[in-house]
């Protein structure tokens, strides 16, 4: 039984350094034709161009990050209210009906989400702004933030309930009310616990790719606000990849978007990793 554990850790490293071969394999020959400063200069990713193509990643990279920063936006402070209340507040009956509901929201198919985003979500968000259409970065940031909120709600609510009991005593005796415990006791004492919830929520948002590509408008060029349409990385990938010619730079160069959109998901997976082991050292 012990080597079939050990077996089991041993074959995840090695599929997670064969992805990252893999990635870093096919990326060096782009590197090789394109240069790697091209990728991060101003530009546009245009590798169909007639004259000299272009494959510069920087506005999928702002994308990406506009996604990612409006979902948690969204999601965090929505996200630690629903994990406080089911901690702190909630009856059992209460906290019964409500986790499962959350547990259904993570089962949701994300295009089943993507088609909620045209049909119901994008003539709202038009409505509201004027605009001819509610496709946007906006319109995906909703989106992927609903799809981030089980992660955080789940991990946030056991950050949440590991505080000891010892604190929210001590801060009844001191005469502090029920919601004043909740909010200056026991939520700063899980910090730790509920920016690791955060953490991997963004992880989450960050590699979603079917709802983003039905809902934020796919343009490569440089939004200005989160009423523009954008394209995001994986977004990219997914349009371009049913074109593309095998081996050719432009194929290598999807790689070079794959690496870097691993890049920035195990930088981000990292640190809710360092934030989760510091968790314990704020309960004691």
């Amino acid at each position: 039984m012990k080597f079939i554990f050990w077996a089991s850790g041993i074959a995840i490293i090695l599929f997670l350094a064969g992805i990252l071969f893999t990635l870093l394999s096919n990326s060096i020959p782009a590197f090789g034709e394109v240069g790697l400063r091209a990728f991060f200069t101003s530009g546009v990713w245009r590798p169909g161009a007639y004259g000299e193509p272009t494959y510069s990643i920087n506005n999928f990279i702002l994308g990406t990050f506009m996604v990612t920063a409006g979902a948690l936006v969204f999601a965090v402070p929505l996200g630690i209210a629903a994990a406080a209340y089911l901690s702190e507040i909630a009856a059992p009956w209460e906290r019964e009906l409500i986790k499962p509901v959350v547990e259904v929201l993570a089962g949701i198919p994300s295009v089943v989400l993507g088609f909620i985003g045209l049909v119901v979500l994008s003539p709202i968000i038009a409505n509201i702004f004027g605009l001819p259409n509610g496709i946007n970065a906006l319109n995906g940031a909703i989106l992927v933030g609903i799809m981030a909120l089980p992660t955080i709600i789940t991990l946030a609510e056991d950050a949440i309930t590991a505080v000891p009991k010892e604190y929210r005593h001590a801060s009844l005796a001191l005469g502090g009310t029920r919601w004043q415990t909740i909010w200056k006791v026991t939520v700063p004492a899980a910090f730790s616990g509920i920016t690791a919830a955060a953490m991997l929520g963004m992880g989450r948002a960050i590699g979603e790719t079917m709802t983003v590509l039905m809902v934020t408008g796919n343009m490569i060029a440089r939004p200005s606000s989160f009423l523009d349409s954008v394209r995001t990385l994986s977004a990219n990938i997914a349009i371009d990849i049913g074109d593309v010619v095998f081996g050719s730079v432009h194929f290598h160069a999807l790689f070079v978007v794959g690496l870097v959109l691993f890049t920035i998901t195990f930088i981000v997976n990292l640190i809710a990793d360092i934030l989760i082991r510091r968790k314990p050292e704020v309960n004691k």
